[in-house]
């Protein structure tokens, strides 16, 4: 059900997103993200500066002085935004959840290709498949990729990315920019990421929270597990308990980074202690040098 609170925060985030898009987000995710070839525009005449590798001939020797064929950008990409929305992204220690920081990019994203006359797409994903919107170009579709973002309640709590990505490789008929953006706190996604990566580039997005990372030394605390439910006492301030938890964070970091890198990923890491844009931004601009 969309409350009156969750359609504020809808509107609250399009508009912070719209303005980001159309300052300066929406140049940056232009260069990094070229088209699939040049489509022909014109025949012109030629003037002092143009690449005479251009000139097209026949034209010329009609009409007896130099003319040349221009070419365009073939622009229209197919992106997809891919969501998780597992119980986990509910948790935050500040005042944003992981939720509502990978809600942010994924807006981002959305109206950035929108702007830009891409075709976009959304899936939305627990260990269920929650929604599904095929790829289109219109404003209002990219408006209600917001909305479903920000407001779907999800049916699961649980987290499957390799049934998410083994869904969009059945489903995704041409050549697609896929943007996961998920905590991955998840198992078992390598062989679907790796499959999905022959036909498609893929742009991984780790939203974290500091918190995980380093817990306070608090002493006896009840935790509970967003996913399953289950409640339990840790002492954070026992030395045993914090360094099992670092290693299992390591392990897991350094298992993630083994898959992107199989999987050919670009990866953003993202803390819903920091901005959102910022980070895609030096991401597109690095990608861009690159190229």
């Amino acid at each position: 059900m969309i409350t009156p609170e969750l359609l504020a925060q809808v509107r609250r985030l399009t508009i912070r997103s719209r303005r980001a898009v159309e300052e300066v987000f929406s140049g940056a995710y232009r260069s990094a993200f070229r088209g699939q070839g040049l489509e022909f525009a014109e025949v012109r005449e030629y003037v002092p500066g143009d690449d005479i590798r251009a000139i097209d001939w026949n034209v010329t020797a009609r009409v007896g002085h130099p003319f040349i064929k221009r070419f365009e950008e073939e622009r229209e990409l197919t992106v997809v935004v891919a969501l998780d929305l597992s119980g986990s992204l509910r948790f935050g220690s500040r005042a944003r959840t992981k939720r509502e920081t990978a809600a942010e990019a994924g807006a981002l994203v959305a109206l950035a290709a929108a702007r830009n006359r891409d075709r976009v797409g959304l899936l939305l994903f627990t260990d269920k498949i929650e929604l599904y919107l095929p790829p289109s170009k219109s404003r209002a579709h990219a408006l209600r990729l917001v909305r479903d973002m920000v407001a779907l309640e999800p049916e699961g709590t649980g987290t499957d990315v390799g049934q998410a990505l083994a869904f969009l490789g059945r489903v995704l008929r041409r050549r697609a920019i896929v943007f996961l953006i998920s905590d991955w706190i998840a198992d078992e996604f390598d062989r679907p990421l790796a499959h999905l990566a022959r036909r498609h580039e893929l742009v991984v997005l780790e939203v974290s929270d500091p918190f995980e990372a380093a817990m306070p030394s608090s002493g006896l605390v009840q935790v509970e597990d967003l996913e399953t439910g289950r409640t339990e006492w840790v002492d954070l301030g026992a030395r045993r308990p914090r360094q099992e938890w670092r290693a299992v964070q390591s392990r897991r970091a350094r298992r993630l980074g083994e898959a992107f890198v199989r999987g050919r990923a670009g990866r953003i890491a993202l803390s819903t202690y920091a901005p959102v844009a910022p980070a895609l931004i030096r991401h597109f601009e690095a990608r861009t040098r690159r190229r």
